[in-house]
């Protein structure tokens, strides 16, 4: 029953596609993020959904779409420059069944974010995909709110929608996209047109973003703690009564901490004394033995070189620096392990595609960064009423971007579809934006004045 319902759910999608192209794109997105295929037992499964919704985006763009709109941008050209050379270090790969198997996903990650932005020359249609987005990964955060808030959850044993530990469903990755979307989702609060802000559409958005602060909780990630602490601070530089803002987190912060299970903030604890901790205390280890790997291998080892990982580290016995310690027990104890995963998504690139795709990968992100910076002080201060929206939605991308730069530190996602396609919309809006100004500035007063309103 459960596959009849999804099959007719995108078969429905589908047939209003052939009316309206881009919905392809859409519905690709909606897949690759929410993967109903995987709740499906047999009939979404038997089938390449993914790669049959692809085809069709591509062919509804060739076909439908008007080609003189497109525009491309620096960022563009290296997300192309960086899938050939992920192509190449596959091929060359010390790990090469497990790299093909990594290379099957990602070159579609890559050539969807280089695809997307082509499709992106309307407001409406970069306001109808950060929607899409926004919603998609709801389905999932909702469900992982539920749960949290109803006492489940716990350090990876929170199940959200299947029990699968990849893509999305992952503790520590879906605790910093529900962290990356808070500001995407303030903004179509305040300036959606397909869903009109008014006290419905605020209502939902609150209620979501209670969803997704409670992920972090419920998943006991620690990357989602200090996901919502960046955007804390980032968020300090919009606000216009600051002091009022601080004093209303810490009251808010005070109020919650006695509601939060002590499995959370026993976990939380270990932030500080990180050397008592396993886990922390591997990705140190790991992240030496990567840097030391990549200086006699500045290409990389191709994807999932950590495979070849064997390390050595000591850690400390004593769960605080104050906790007592049996006389007999010694203070450390050495640990060997291998094959252990990067565990942060500067390390992954660094020792999986060597410097080169380390520093593609970093101007691809920070160039973002920047590009939505200079974007936003652009249109600032501009009233006109088809550009208000530019600058906080400018704003909004750069945020997200930065939390899951921070976040990235700490979870090795250097390639999760998501965060590309949040790479797309930052390209798609600087070069609609770019567009726009250049067909400004070739036309007539009166012109212009129809160009504001189309």
């Amino acid at each position: 029953m459960r596959d009849l319902i999804f099959v007719a759910y995108i078969a429905l999608i589908m047939l209003l596609a052939f009316k309206r192209p881009f919905l392809f794109t859409l519905v690709y997105a909606y897949v690759d993020i929410v993967s109903p295929q995987r709740l499906s037992y047999f009939l979404l499964n038997s089938v390449p959904l993914s790669l049959i919704l692809f085809a069709l985006a591509f062919l509804g763009f060739a076909l439908g779409d008007d080609k003189k709109n497109v525009r491309i941008s620096p960022r563009w050209f290296l997300l192309i420059l960086l899938l050939g050379y992920c192509g190449y270090t596959t091929t060359v790969a010390v790990e090469p069944v497990a790299a093909l198997d990594k290379w099957n996903w990602v070159w579609k990650a890559l050539v969807f974010a280089s695809f997307l932005p082509l499709t992106l020359h309307t407001r409406l249609r970069i306001e109808a995909t950060v929607l899409t987005l926004v919603l998609c990964v709801s389905t999932l955060i909702v469900t992982g709110g539920i749960k949290t808030a109803a006492g489940g959850g716990g350090y990876g044993s929170l199940v959200i929608l299947v029990d699968d530990n990849s893509g999305l469903f992952e503790g520590s990755i879906i605790s910093c996209v529900a962290i990356t979307i808070i500001p995407l989702i303030l903004w179509l609060a305040k300036h959606g047109t397909v869903f009109k802000p008014e006290w419905k559409v605020r209502a939902y958005a609150a209620c979501l973003i209670f969803a997704c602060l409670l992920i972090p909780v419920g998943t006991q990630a620690r990357t989602g703690i200090v996901c919502i602490a960046v955007l804390g601070i980032l968020l300090l530089r919009y606000v216009r009564h600051r002091m009022m803002y601080l004093g209303a987190v810490a009251l808010v912060g005070l109020a919650t901490v006695p509601f939060l299970p002590s499995s959370f903030t026993t976990r939380a604890d270990t932030i500080k004394n990180y050397k008592a901790d396993e886990s922390a205390s591997t990705r140190l280890a790991v992240w030496a033995w990567t840097w030391e790997y990549v200086k006699e291998h500045p290409l990389g080892g191709g994807f999932d070189v950590y495979r070849q990982n064997r390390i050595r580290y000591d850690m400390e016995q004593r769960a605080s620096p104050d906790a007592p310690l049996p006389a007999d027990l010694p203070a450390v104890r050495e640990v060997v392990d291998e094959g252990r995963a990067f565990h942060s998504s500067y390390f992954e690139m660094l020792g999986e595609q060597g410097f080169p795709g380390l520093l593609m990968w970093l101007i691809i992100h920070f160039g973002g960064v920047w590009r939505m910076e200079a974007i936003s002080r652009m249109y600032r201060k501009r009233n006109r009423p088809d550009e208000t929206w530019v600058a906080p939605l400018a704003t909004a991308l750069q945020n997200s971007q930065i939390v899951y730069l921070v976040g990235s530190l700490f979870v090795g996602i250097a390639f999760q579809t998501f965060f590309y396609m949040l790479i797309a919309l930052q390209i798609g809006l600087d070069t609609y934006l770019a567009r726009r100004r250049k067909e400004a500035a070739w036309l007539p007063l009166t012109s212009r004045r129809k160009l504001a309103q189309g």
